[in-house]
């Protein structure tokens, strides 16, 4: 298969592209699959209004209608977050999702996989998927992606409500380095705090930067994963999300639920145990990551300076 009969890239996108200009790709899972409406499409919009102001070029990407769409307009938005049913698109899904003309939401995996055919290097999502609890046969694709996609992925973490000391130890069997921004300690997603320590402790995004382009410079072709603490004003106390998350995994595993079914159970009930206060943080950290990832691409077209892209 050619990429390229798949692979639409807009008209912005691939302008800013082949200048050398910031971009910063954008998953749409969290649209399709993550958050109600009208709360994604607000996200979806937010998401792309914060990195336009850190003066760099959103990518939400997203496959419609059997094409990997890197770039939506704001009609493609509104018409992904009011899907009632669609594939929810990782690496394996591609395959299936072209060939029968399907849309659907990428993953951080997905994300990544479409980003990199297309040339973006920075990726801003929430969480990452990881090991799930009691279930350490179950391992996400998103950690094998990052081993062999090079690109600065900034995240809050992994999810809070997977088993996090083994998703670091994957993480670092798979080669994947850990960088803390202006942390030393490996945020749980919902509460700044896990207990855990990060790789490299790094104070600002040009540092971050620095590292990556050595990283790749290196001839070492995985990600470089940058975990940013949620904001301070919307973080959650770790003892209290943690016992949430305990009572909502019971209630999964007497309920049954299993596999893909198991994380979209698992954060609503989490979201209903704490009042929408764990969805309050949700939206609050994926801004300040698009933020910080809008820096991180400033930072790196600077430093790097690519050759015009054909």
């Amino acid at each position: 298969m050619n990429n390229q009969t798949y692979l639409e890239i807009a008209n912005p996108i691939r302008a800013a592209l082949f200048s050398g200009k910031p971009v910063v790709a954008l998953e749409s899972a969290v649209i399709t699959h993550g958050l109600p409406y009208p709360h994604n499409q607000q996200l979806a919009f937010e998401m792309e209004q914060i990195i336009r102001q850190q003066h760099a070029e959103p990518a939400t990407i997203a496959v419609l209608d059997g094409k990997i769409r890197v770039g939506l307009s704001p009609a493609e938005i509104e018409r992904l977050a009011q899907m009632k049913q669609c594939r929810k698109i990782s690496r394996r899904d591609f395959g299936i999702a072209l060939a029968r003309g399907e849309s659907g939401g990428t993953t951080v995996a997905g994300t990544l996989f479409a980003a990199h055919q297309a040339g973006i290097r920075v990726f801003a999502t929430g969480g990452i998927g990881g090991v799930h609890r009691n279930a350490p046969f179950d391992v996400s694709a998103d950690l094998h992606e990052l081993s062999r996609t090079p690109m600065v992925v900034v995240c809050a973490g992994a999810k809070a409500i997977l088993d996090l000391p083994a998703t670091l130890e994957v993480l670092e069997t798979l080669g994947v380095p850990v960088i803390g921004y202006q942390t030393e300690e490996f945020p749980a997603f919902y509460s700044r705090q896990s207990g855990l320590k990060v790789n490299l402790k790094c104070q600002s995004a040009s540092e971050i930067a620095e590292v990556a382009l050595a990283h790749w410079a290196a001839g070492i072709r995985s990600a470089i994963l940058v975990a940013n603490p949620p904001p301070a004003e919307h973080a959650l106390s770790g003892e209290e999300i943690e016992k949430i998350i305990q009572q909502a995994v019971q209630e999964a595993e007497q309920a049954g639920i299993h596999g893909a079914a198991v994380t979209p159970f698992l954060l609503e009930k989490v979201n209903q145990l704490t009042g929408g206060a764990s969805m309050a943080a949700n939206l609050a950290l994926l801004l300040n990551n698009g933020s910080l990832a809008a820096e991180i691409a400033r930072a790196l077209a600077e430093m790097s300076n690519p050759s015009p892209r054909v």
